[in-house]
């Protein structure tokens, strides 16, 4: 999708631009600092489960609100890249600064402040939070940090950002989907490799045990071995004390487990190209029951897997 306010009223560019980026991310309501002299530019694409924007505009200022997400089902994080200038975020307590150079992540699930007063150039992906959450754990530590995207892992992210969009006209659908899984991969690889976002969650003896359980458990979710007993043993304690560390958040290791594990098959099931079969997916990720696995998918998400794979190709559900 390309957008360009050079056709719009001086007295609509707040509106339409507002609406444009609403329709692209998430509902949220934008002040330009100039309206009369506001130009901006927005192409977008999708990569599978993720959104992927190029956004050129004059200085501007953001709000998201209560009111824009009090109905939204499932939550979004927007990973932004400046490139010309500096952008400002407030969330919560937390206000920072992100410069060319890094990378900025925004939760969608609380009420925020992001703006810039100069023209800027910004990539921005959209990335659900369920998928990040599924990789690194919980997410609300996220909101309002800032990243290196200068060297190791973050450089090579923003490398596969720049050079996605580089060529996003002669990639096809199949492999557009592939390089948004790619693409998240790469963030969840750079964020993890962050110290803060270990210590963070780290303060004791004990989350800092369920944090090394839970980051076990995503990184061997496709292990047929995977249980509270192998857990327990590769983190060094015992089944019980693993038990009470899941118990504490009102969970189980096995109930952490297989929602992880329905978290990656949806992800797969909503993968349009994707030629493998329901039984097939829930298999690989664990699943080897299929009525089990049906069951509890349509108790998480409100629909059978057969309902979303055809839904993320675009069919309808025949009639008998």
């Amino acid at each position: 999708m390309y957008f360009s306010t050079g056709d719009c009223a001086a007295e609509d560019k707040n509106r339409v631009w507002a609406e444009t980026l609403s329709r692209t991310y998430f509902p949220l309501s934008a002040e330009c600092h100039n309206t009369a002299e506001f130009r901006g530019e927005l192409r977008s694409w999708s990569l599978g489960i993720l959104g992927l924007s190029d956004m050129e505009c004059d200085g501007v200022l953001y709000h998201r609100r209560r009111t824009d997400f009090a109905n939204e089902k499932d939550s979004s994080l927007l990973i932004t890249i400046p490139h010309r200038g500096d952008v400002h975020f407030k969330q919560a307590a937390r206000s920072t600064k992100c410069s060319p150079g890094g990378f900025l992540v925004e939760r969608g699930d609380m009420p925020y402040e992001f703006w810039h007063a100069r023209r800027n150039k910004l990539w921005v992906l959209k990335v659900p939070t369920a998928s990040v959450r599924a990789r690194l754990g919980a997410t609300d530590r996220l909101g309002a940090l800032t990243f290196d995207a200068t060297s190791g892992v973050g450089a090579y992210f923003a490398g596969a950002v720049r050079n996605t969009i580089d060529n996003i006209d002669v990639i096809p659908d199949a492999a557009r989907e592939l390089a948004g899984q790619q693409l998240l991969e790469l963030l969840c690889l750079a964020m993890r490799s962050d110290d803060r976002l270990l210590s963070s969650a780290s303060s004791t003896i004990r989350s800092a045990h369920l944090q090394r359980a839970e980051q076990f458990i995503r990184d061997n979710l496709k292990n047929p071995r995977l249980s509270s007993e192998l857990v327990a043993e590769s983190c060094g304690i015992s089944q019980r004390y693993l038990q009470q560390l899941f118990a504490e958040n009102d969970l189980s290791v096995i109930g952490y487990i297989r929602d992880e594990r329905l978290t990656r098959c949806d992800e797969a099931l909503k993968a349009a190209n994707d030629t493998s079969s329901v039984a097939s997916i829930a298999l690989e990720w664990g699943f080897y029951d299929q009525a089990q696995f049906c069951k509890h998918y349509k108790k998480r998400f409100g629909c059978t897997p057969t309902d979303t794979r055809r839904q993320s190709r675009g069919e309808t559900k025949r009639e008998h």
